[in-house]
């Protein structure tokens, strides 16, 4: 596969169609006890709309953020005669803040002034006197300085309203004007905002103060100060001509009642094309589409400290998601956070330790019907893995599958965008980039939705994934299949670097795996005179007998055979999927010639036949152990469980269970009333045995 190739799979240009990417449906602003709308109706773009004014002052309570000039945000100040009173901390603010400032010393006097909380602010200093020109440093504190400070001072008048906090477990939505998110971060600039222990230990908090002090990692020191030239760059650009468009916030959560049942699904996951560029990155050729970032779930993660990874650059690019830190609590394992409507403000080169402020960036994505522009981003956070083998547990991938289809889903009826992403949680959280991959391509199959892959340069990967991708649609592949293998890769001890090698297997041998109906063959008693050529054949699942063709008369359960249910397994890249305690769990019936296959023998057979049902229904033979592990059990009804799959259904229809069938948990782990109504299930599969 030629190196040379930007993209495999489908070209953008299909994937927008005619339509291009501008005229995907978005969920539209109409205010509600759900959707909280700050300002007034309809936004024009000429001007900044006008605030929404409240008829009732929530400034102060625990479903709403504490606004600095809220009545009752006081700080004690100390009299001439020595005594203390209570005054309005916003009055103490103003008061700071209007007097003159010249430099990074005299600021961080001011800002002690009403937050004496605030740690050395070291990192504001090296930028002004290490890093900025002379002439660069006395501009911002004799131009700029001042109109973030007036920025900040109008809050009152910009953002009247209540803004109510994003808690968890609640879908929710905030729709700000760009003018009061500018306003917003103004007062987080200027570390206005009242600090709570409680508040701070599940809100990030959009106070500056932890930007403005990371100077404890010298190998940082840079990173911070290009930093801190995106943020001034922002302020410059919104000072000098006021923005006048909308951004959106939407918390979305799922109980686990809505969530797919990953073990049903029957979607084709060819169904949905994919379109992987080892070149390029989502905020720069993701137009239209949802572009994933890969978050903390403390949103926007170190963006306000040493960070500075995709998340962050993210964060600092368009600075307007870092208000979203002020109101949006921890994102729990079945949330996500959606944000349209915000804008780009700069360029940017390097990544980590090599992250550099480029320069301005012109973002002319065009506006909705609703005032916003049409970049729509979606927050999922990944787990962390202190040992990369844990992703592996079907726990783990049962939470990331979940997270990622929370993100991806829509409540809109219409064709929905693609998913812009890439390796989702594989950088610093240590996720496996294949495993990841396979992840979001389930959730976004039952999200309905195509992908749009970034590997960041890695070709190899870009390869590897697409040949996985066709080897998933040519094979008609289904979420549900997937969703098995997965689960099993844990147990087979094989290498990560092995997972597409072992999925591919695993439909191999799912396809010639054979039935309970093929280790239990029951056919009437051949003819003595008939060659070998008539019997079933051990040696190659391709000719072996169906079960589907065997039928049994009434009173035709004398003249039975028992197929041998062994086979040569072949040489492979890696060991065969099927469990390895396969042979050992389940008793081989290995008859003689037809010659040989008396009455008697076939008593014995069915002895034998009703000691596995006896150890599957759980109970006690004399031949058998008393006590009998619980584990080894539950692995042999698994085993058998995994025998008796049904053939794989049309594409994109979802099986519709009946109520008769057996209730399984998504988890690996069986529930004991699962496993009892796995155990009668199989034990009725045999029941013509007990009539001999």
């Amino acid at each position: 596969m030629a190196g040379s190739t930007k993209y495999l799979g489908t070209s953008m240009e299909a994937m927008y169609g005619s339509q291009g990417p501008w005229n995907y449906e978005l969920p539209p602003i109409i205010a509600s006890r759900y959707h909280s709308v700050l300002y007034q109706l309809p936004a024009s773009l000429k001007s900044p709309p006008k605030p929404h004014i409240s008829t009732q002052n929530h400034h102060w309570d625990s479903d709403h953020v504490h606004m600095p000039y809220s009545p009752k945000n006081l700080q004690t100040v100390k009299n001439s005669n020595g005594s203390e009173t209570p005054k309005l901390r916003w009055e103490i603010i103003q008061e700071a803040l209007l007097q003159p400032i010249s430099s990074s010393k005299q600021l961080e006097m001011v800002l002690n002034k009403y937050n004496t909380r605030l740690p050395k602010l070291s990192a504001l200093h090296y930028f002004f006197e290490e890093v900025l020109e002379n002439e660069e440093s006395e501009e911002f504190f004799e131009s700029l300085l001042p109109g973030i400070i007036r920025l900040a001072l109008q809050l009152p008048e910009i953002l009247p309203g209540n803004l109510p906090l994003l808690k968890k477990g609640s879908c929710k939505s905030i729709s700000l004007s760009q003018l009061q998110i500018a306003s917003l971060l103004a007062n987080g600039f200027l570390c206005t905002f009242p600090w709570r222990e409680e508040v701070a230990l599940t809100y990030p908090g959009i106070n500056f103060s932890g930007l403005f002090s990371s100077h404890f990692r010298s190998d940082f020191n840079e990173v911070v100060a290009e930093k801190l030239k995106c943020i001034c760059h922002y302020f410059r650009r919104v000072l000098t001509v006021e923005p006048v468009g909308i951004v959106t916030f939407e918390r979305k959560f799922f109980p686990r009642s809505h969530l797919p049942r990953w073990d049903r699904l029957e979607n084709n996951l060819g169904n949905i094309r994919i379109h992987i560029s080892s070149n390029g990155f989502i905020e720069d050729d993701g137009d239209g589409l949802l572009q994933v970032d890969f978050a903390n779930k403390s949103i926007g993660g170190g963006v306000l400290g040493y960070g500075c990874v995709q998340e962050e650059i993210r964060f600092m690019v368009c600075p307007e998601l870092i208000v979203s830190r002020l109101f949006t609590e921890h994102l729990g394992a079945t949330e996500a956070l959606i944000i349209i409507g915000a804008e780009r403000y700069s360029k940017y080169t390097g990544y980590g330790d090599t992250f550099v402020w480029a320069g301005n960036y012109n973002d002319n994505t065009p506006y909705d019907h609703f005032g916003r522009r049409r970049t729509s981003i979606v927050a999922i956070d990944a787990l962390f893995f202190g040992n990369p083998l844990e992703q592996y547990n079907p726990s783990s991938i049962l939470r990331e599958v979940n997270k990622a289809y929370v993100g991806f889903h829509s409540r809109l009826d219409s064709q929905l965008s693609a998913v812009a992403t890439g390796n989702w949680g594989c950088g610093a959280f240590r996720g496996d980039p294949n495993l990841k991959l396979l992840i979001q391509l389930m959730a976004s199959n039952a999200a309905r939705r195509d992908i749009v892959y970034f590997t960041f340069g890695d070709v190899e990967l870009r390869n590897n994934i697409y040949e996985m991708y066709q080897f998933l649609a040519t094979n008609d592949v289904t979420i549900a299949q997937l969703w098995r293998y997965l689960c099993r890769f844990e147990q087979s001890n094989l290498k990560p670097k092995h997972l597409f090698s072992y999925i591919q297997q695993a439909h191999f041998d799912s396809k010639n795996q054979r039935s309970l109906k093929d280790y239990f063959c029951f056919r009437k008693k051949p003819d003595l005179s008939t060659s070998n050529a008539n019997y079933v054949s051990s040696k190659s699942p391709s000719t072996s007998a169906k079960a589907e063709d065997v039928r049994l008369d009434p009173g035709e359960t004398d003249n039975i055979v028992i197929a041998s249910s062994q086979t040569d397994s072949d040489t492979d890249i890696i060991e065969s999927s099927q469990p390895d305690d396969l042979n050992t769990k389940l008793p081989r019936f290995v008859k003689s010639p037809p010659a040989q296959a008396t009455k008697d023998n076939v008593s014995q057979d069915a002895v034998d036949v009703i000691r596995l049902i006896d150890e599957i229904d759980g109970k006690e033979t004399s031949t058998h152990r008393a006590d009998v592990d619980r584990k080894e059990s539950m692995s042999l009804l698994t085993t058998l469980d995994k025998l008796t799959r049904s053939e794989p259904k049309s594409r994109d229809v979802e099986v519709k269970q009946s109520k008769e069938e057996e209730v399984e948990k998504m988890e690996v782990d069986h529930e004991p009333v699962a496993i009892n109504k796995s155990k009668r299930k199989i034990t009725d599969y045999f029941a013509t045995i007990d009539k001999g």
